[in-house]
């Protein structure tokens, strides 16, 4: 099973549990976040983390083509 696989299972799993207990999808992905962070701290520099995280601001839009293909 790949990586992508996995997590997503595991995500699905938890939106699901924390649903019946009342907590809406975007608190699970805000917590979520969180603790990936928390793991980023613990493997990478600060900056590293930092540019990884506004390449991913930079292309939330799905409409836009990714910032590598722009001329």
């Amino acid at each position: 099973m790949s990586i992508s696989k996995v997590v997503k299972k595991h995500l699905e799993a938890a939106i699901a549990e924390a649903g019946e207990q009342g907590h809406p999808p975007e608190n699970v992905a805000r917590t979520m976040l969180s603790f990936v962070i928390e793991v980023y701290r613990e493997h990478r520099e600060i900056a590293d983390i930092r540019e990884e995280l506004e390449y991913a601001i930079q292309n939330l839009d799905p409409n836009e083509t990714y910032e590598f293909m722009r001329p």
